[in-house]
């Protein structure tokens, strides 16, 4: 892959991680949904796999935001890159807005897979883990 080429596809996996963040701190469940493959898979910690898309649809919807809300992803780091498909993996800090102010509720990491198919890079599977 040439240079300007694995720039323009780092540049596109880092715009879906960001499009993920934005629509889900906005509650978009279908934005979401759209950004997955149709088998994508979500692994978050307590729960089973989240796999295919009303399955998304229904935990999105139900995680929609009830107070101010925003995921604050960085350090992303892509470790593995093709035409194809790309690995990340991503800090991020979760905060909310409650009467005393934002707050930082939950500090992780993402380890992301995305597939390129139709012009846009697709969530095939995201796993979240909690920081201690």
């Amino acid at each position: 892959m040439s240079e300007s080429n694995e720039a323009r596809t780092a540049a596109g996996v880092r715009a879906a991680i960001g499009a993920h963040t934005q629509a889900q701190d906005a509650g978009q469940s279908d934005e979401i949904v759209a950004l997955y493959a149709p088998d994508g898979v979500l692994e978050i910690p307590g729960m089973d796999p989240i796999s295919g898309h009303d399955a998304l649809r229904a935990a999105f919807e139900g995680w929609a935001p009830t107070a101010p809300q925003r995921h604050f992803v960085a350090n992303t780091l892509i470790t593995a890159l093709t035409a194809e498909e790309a690995t990340a993996v991503s800090d991020v800090a979760f905060f909310q807005r409650g009467e005393a102010g934002w707050a930082v509720q939950v500090v992780g990491r993402y380890e992301d897979t995305l597939r390129h198919s139709d012009g846009a890079w697709l969530f095939q599977h995201r796993k979240t883990t909690y920081l201690t």
